[in-house]
């Protein structure tokens, strides 16, 4: 009996899709993400024009917003909506992508891909050492920030009101109703 061996994509097989997509390679998996929608879109440029006001423009570090790769490792390519690196950390940032964990990632889930978001990319990014990851659901208008630790993400606090803090960034703050307003 002979089994087939599950197809694996490294970083040089993604180099070579075709462009005009949203790939991502998570585990030797290739995942194709559609065009995000304008409420995803919208959404993701209040965050990150929060995330450049309160980061890049204090000179407190580098603020990217998809598409970017992020290069975790050969079999680990993704493209997250928002990302933020420290100051002192921006070696990791390259001509051509983020080389290493980004001290934040920010993903807005939509339904289809909520199963990778919740699951698949925060075992990835808690992998390669992702400080603070945050969870912007829009249908449940709710903004989850997670920090690193020894044992795994710890829930800092999950906020369908108010104002979502940072670890990395103590100034870095979201009001909720500045993103989630039409």
């Amino acid at each position: 009996m002979s089994v087939m061996a599950q197809v694996r994509f490294n970083y040089e097989d993604y180099c070579s899709l075709p462009e005009g997509k949203r790939y991502e390679i998570i585990d030797g998996g290739l995942h194709m993400t559609p065009a995000p929608t304008t409420k995803h879109q919208h959404i993701a440029k209040k965050i990150a024009m929060s995330f450049v006001d309160q980061v890049e423009k204090t000179g407190q570090g580098v603020v990217f917003f998809s598409p970017i790769d992020v290069y975790l490792s050969d079999e680990d390519v993704v493209q997250p909506d928002v990302l933020a690196v420290e100051k002192n950390r921006v070696k990791i940032i390259q001509e051509k992508y983020v080389r290493g964990a980004p001290d934040i990632v920010v993903e807005i889930i939509s339904p289809e891909h909520s199963e990778r978001d919740r699951v698949a990319k925060k075992k990835l990014y808690f992998k390669y050492g992702v400080k603070e990851y945050w969870i912007v659901d829009p249908e449940a208008r709710s903004i989850e920030v997670l920090v690193w630790e020894n044992a795994g993400y710890n829930l800092k606090g999950s906020f369908t009101t108010g104002t979502a803090n940072s670890s990395v960034f103590p100034s870095l703050s979201v009001n909720h109703s500045d993103i989630f307003a039409k």
